[in-house]
């Protein structure tokens, strides 16, 4: 089987292409094996790359999170899906058994697994998951679109529909815009009504986000993003903040939110350390809230939303598999503007 792989953490030098890995054995119950046609990078995978505390991993780890491909073989009590098949991948693994698995909130587990970080990934021919985490592709999605589809639409949706209930009306501020998260709230909260502000230190990404329905752009590098926000506004702010940068933004972040505002967050891309003064916190009435990942019922509506046009990711550049490095350096330097897609069955 070929693959992506390191064999201990490092920089771009560890990633090794092999041709020599073995198909993983299908369990007796409750898994599919995919046969992969696209793959597609997220921050994580550089993450994994450089090393995540706590999280371990053995010679010829393959990497990889999101992907796409076609049913190849069914444990013998797998009913949803069939051999032939052209599926998702949702990445993250539950338990299904815990009480917040039980509760329908499947990113809570208590065991929550993520492909790539804790169990082999999508860069290689095949992968096994389980059934309960793969659905019908929709046909409006093509191999690439549909590669890089699950993990940055499924975390945008439970972040801007579920935890921030953004409604029609509301001013929402998107940080970084290019990346696969940013997008996808940038398509969610423009469906669901809101005027939407985005930012970027690249010219290129800005036009393509106003292309894309971005009503306000902002150059982060030409000043304290909260201070312009607050000058457009007449000092009111925005209603919801999506912010997976982190400690650089944060106190900007804040400095953006209007008086009963909502701050979400699903990372913290520039060091997960913050800072605030608590007064600020309860004086506003701000919301601060975490968000990660989605359950079933947030990957059943995101996939419903593609079948209907409304949910497609832009996908920035395509590399076959042998090239990973080079995608990596492409998602490392912060150059695409869109999803980098690896290519790796035929179509």
């Amino acid at each position: 089987m070929r693959a992506l792989t390191i064999d201990a953490h490092g920089g771009l030098d560890a990633l090794r292409y092999r041709e020599d890995l073995p198909s993983p054995a299908l369990p007796p119950t409750g898994q599919v094996r995919v046969r992969l046609r696209a793959a597609a990078l997220n921050h994580l995978d550089l993450f994994v790359l450089g090393g995540i505390p706590g999280v371990t991993i053995t010679p010829g780890w393959v990497l990889g999170a999101d992907g796409m491909g076609v049913v190849a073989e069914v444990s013998p009590d797998v009913t949803a899906v069939a051999v032939g098949d052209r599926v998702l991948i949702n990445p993250g693994i539950a338990c299904r058994d815990c009480e917040f698995c039980r509760a329908g909130e499947h990113s809570l587990c208590v065991r929550y697994r993520l492909l790539g970080e804790h169990r082999p990934g999508t860069f290689a021919d095949e992968v096994i998951v389980p059934a309960t985490n793969v659905r019908r592709c929709p046909p409006t999605l093509s191999d690439e679109a549909a590669a890089a589809f699950t993990l940055a639409t499924l975390t945008a949706w439970r972040m801007c529909v579920t935890r921030a209930q953004v409604r029609r009306g509301d001013e929402v501020l998107i940080w970084g815009i290019g990346g696969g998260v940013a997008l996808a709230a940038l398509q969610i909260c423009k469906a669901r009504g809101a005027r939407v502000w985005v930012t970027s230190s690249s010219p290129a990404k800005l036009a393509q986000a106003a292309a894309l329905g971005a009503d306000e752009v902002i150059d982060h590098a030409a000043g304290d993003v909260g201070r312009l926000v607050r000058t457009r506004t007449g000092k009111r702010g925005v209603d919801v903040v999506i912010d997976s940068v982190g400690e650089r933004t944060w106190e900007q972040s804040l400095g953006a939110l209007a008086r009963g505002g909502r701050l979400v967050t699903c990372g913290g891309t520039s060091g997960p350390n913050l800072a605030m003064d608590v007064r600020r916190l309860f004086w506003n009435q701000w919301s601060i809230l975490g968000s990660t990942m989605g359950n079933d019922a947030e990957f059943d509506a995101i996939v419903a939303e593609a079948a209907a046009g409304r949910l497609i990711p832009p996908v920035d550049a395509v590399y076959p598999l042998a090239e990973g490095r080079e995608a990596f350096a492409r998602l490392a330097r912060g150059a695409q503007c869109g999803k980098v897609v690896l290519r790796i069955g035929d179509g």
